[in-house]
């Protein structure tokens, strides 16, 4: 399978994943998920949820927001399966305290790494071996609070960049922003109780992503890696990967 990398933000070519997949020590593979799924493909990865996933899903209010829960999930289920050779409704998990999964099913390998996020009619997925990962995309929204949300949750250096930014420019400038922070903290496993305003990110246009420096300990620069995944138009997705020396493949499951 063809390789490369991505972190300056190259459009990502999403191939169709093969039956057999090698997740060697340096591979990092990215999935893409449709989430806007007919209702018997929907029907179908309800089936292969665990019932208290399904309980989850049943809580929504909305039906297109049960569903795309449903198809997040149940996707994410059939990308791991394919790894661990194990029927998708067979896997079980386990969450830390701040809510992130790992495998914990008997006889499974237990050096596999993952993270899920979607927004509106997408998902991805980050798998990866040995180091820890975190993954988020954000649907842009023009109308949008950026600035005042940044004032509140930003470092000061990541406010003042925001406000350097053309206003043209600045929904997009926040959500690159937005994503690389959540995606680090993702990758960490402590939620948002990691305070956003103790670390700083790259996000300007045109500049590439990368960890600037933390408040918490300065040694996290060198553990990390950040990548921009360019998404559809109107999404911005971003990738936090323990390690730099990385191969970056981007996939997608078969159609059904």
């Amino acid at each position: 399978m063809e390789t490369r990398k991505d972190s300056e933000g190259t459009d990502p070519e999403w191939e169709t994943a093969p039956p057999g997949l090698a997740l060697g020590g340096r591979a990092v593979h990215v999935w893409r998920i449709d989430l806007a799924l007919e209702p018997g493909h929907i029907e179908a990865l309800s089936k292969i949820l665990s019932p208290d996933e399904q309980e989850r899903a049943a809580r929504f209010y909305f039906q297109k927001d049960r569903d795309h829960y449903t198809a997040a999930r149940g996707s994410l289920r059939s990308i791991l399966a394919r790894y661990l050779d194990v029927e998708p409704r067979g896997l079980r998990f386990s969450y830390s305290a701040y809510g992130k999964p790992s495998v914990i099913s008997p006889g499974i390998e237990a050096d596999l790494r993952f993270n899920l996020s979607h927004s509106g009619h997408l998902a991805l997925a980050g798998v990866t071996r040995g180091r820890d990962i975190g993954i988020d995309i954000e649907r842009v929204r023009e109308d949008f609070a950026g600035e005042k949300i940044a004032e509140r949750f930003f470092s000061e250096r990541e406010v003042a960049c925001l406000r350097a930014v053309p206003p043209d420019r600045q929904a997009q400038a926040f959500f690159s922003c937005w994503t690389r922070k959540e995606a680090y903290i993702k990758a960490r496993g402590e939620g948002l109780s990691m305070p956003l305003d103790k670390f700083d990110v790259a996000f300007a246009p045109g500049e590439a992503p990368a960890l600037l420096g933390t408040r918490i300990d300065p040694g996290e620069v060198e553990r990390w890696s950040l990548h921009d995944l360019r998404i559809d138009e109107g999404f911005v997705a971003a990738l936090a990967v323990e390690g730099h020396d990385l191969r970056l493949d981007f996939l997608s499951l078969p159609e059904e």
